[in-house]
């Protein structure tokens, strides 16, 4: 290349520079932040995982305390925690259920119902929502809120929880002694049992056993 040449190359970059030269550094910039953020959120996500995962370890061993030793207080500022500064992890609906279920063992079906009811609202996964409805569902059966707990099992479920939240219509049904309306859940459910590959002959039985008390 001759000396015109180059001056001429340098001459051409010298005025796209000119041109572009701002925008490139601005967009330069923009990725450079772009990516800074991104990996500061991932950074920020794992380590709300890993703390949340230390929580949740506590809250079980709350959880799982004897009856004895159950402390009622320190689970609710537990799952109060978890649910205020982890309820985007995982974690937080797993302890929602958890928690739940202590409270009710403990004869808290009130404190039992507002975990519950936090699950359906918040929970990440459609199963948890799903579980944490069926269960919340059997509390309202306990308590005779049967309009509440057939309101609460309304919405249609995903195919794998049809069969039980048809099961527990059957029960919410025939508290009510709405016999026919009940034996024909019953019977649904039994026909969602009959198309699920798993083992679920224990759960086929007591069905068929509450539609066979129903008669006719």
């Amino acid at each position: 290349m001759s000396y015109h040449d180059e001056q001429e190359t340098l001459d051409n970059m010298k005025t796209w520079w000119t041109r572009w030269g701002n925008t490139l550094i601005r967009s330069l910039t923009i990725v450079l932040l772009v990516g800074a953020g991104w990996s500061g959120w991932n950074y920020w996500q794992s380590r709300q995982v890993a703390q949340a995962a230390v929580l949740y370890e506590q809250l079980q061993q709350v959880a799982q305390a004897s009856a004895q030793e159950f402390d009622k207080e320190r689970l609710a500022r537990i799952i109060s925690d978890m649910q205020s500064k982890f309820k985007h992890t995982p974690y937080a609906q797993m302890s929602a259920l958890i928690g739940a279920k202590a409270f009710y063992q403990a004869a808290d079906s009130a404190a039992a119902k507002t975990q519950l009811q936090w699950a359906i609202e918040h929970a990440r996964d459609t199963e948890y929502q799903q579980i944490a409805r069926l269960r919340l569902a059997s509390i309202l059966l306990d308590e005779k809120a049967y309009d509440q707990g057939l309101s609460l099992l309304a919405q249609p479920p995903m195919d794998t929880f049809k069969a039980l939240y048809a099961d527990r219509r059957g029960d919410l049904l025939a508290a009510q002694g709405k016999r026919d309306d009940a034996r024909q859940a019953y019977q649904d459910a039994l026909q969602w049992l009959a198309t699920d590959n798993a083992n679920n002959g224990p759960v086929r039985r007591l069905v068929q056993l509450k539609l066979d008390a129903l008669g006719g």
